[in-house]
């Protein structure tokens, strides 16, 4: 497993190139060495963030964690990737799909799916044409993280949902 560290804002010293190193290191058992895990440290006023990427066949494991001390970011991050691991493996069993990047041991193991998911409610409603401005002010009358309406504009079925730094973002289907 290569591990490939860079900073943003930050200087990447000795002390936060080995906690990296050590912590994303107990993530060898799982991947083959040829395989690239991309880190980007970065400090924006008082948040310390830690972005971990790792291509694996098609897709991307990935997770960012921010807290007000690196330390304990690189710490969550590690658990974070080491869990969504565990659901994407058994998504790699479930679908025999090509497992070139992960030890064998990883695929072969049975680990204990400690976070099942669960639908435990259903909703349906009405959808009434919208823009996506009023689709936004809708979702801060509820209270809500996102909001699924009908945009008026193309006849489809959009989302609109809050980003980090009180912004928007859309979501379209692509045809």
């Amino acid at each position: 497993m290569k591990i490939i560290i860079s900073g943003k804002n930050i200087e990447v010293t000795e002390g936060l190139r080995s906690a990296v190193t050590e912590k994303l290191g107990k993530l060898e058992r799982y991947f083959t060495p040829e395989t690239e895990v991309i880190v980007t440290l970065s400090v924006e006023k008082e948040r310390q963030k830690i972005e971990v990427t790792i291509p694996v066949k098609g897709n991307l494991i990935r997770s960012e964690q921010v807290s007000n001390d690196m330390y304990v970011s690189i710490d969550l991050v590690e658990e974070v990737i080491e869990r969504q691991l565990r659901k994407y493996k058994t998504k790699l069993v479930d679908k025999e799909q090509e497992a070139s990047n992960f030890q064998k041991s990883f695929i072969e193991n049975d680990y204990v799916e400690d976070e099942e998911i669960r639908i435990i409610r259903s909703k349906k409603f009405g959808m009434k044409p919208m823009f996506p401005e009023d689709a936004c002010v809708q979702m801060e009358l509820l209270g809500h993280n996102f909001f699924v309406f009908r945009n008026a504009e193309s006849n489809e079925v959009n989302v609109v949902y809050k980003r980090k730094g009180d912004t928007y973002g859309l979501i379209e289907p692509e045809c």
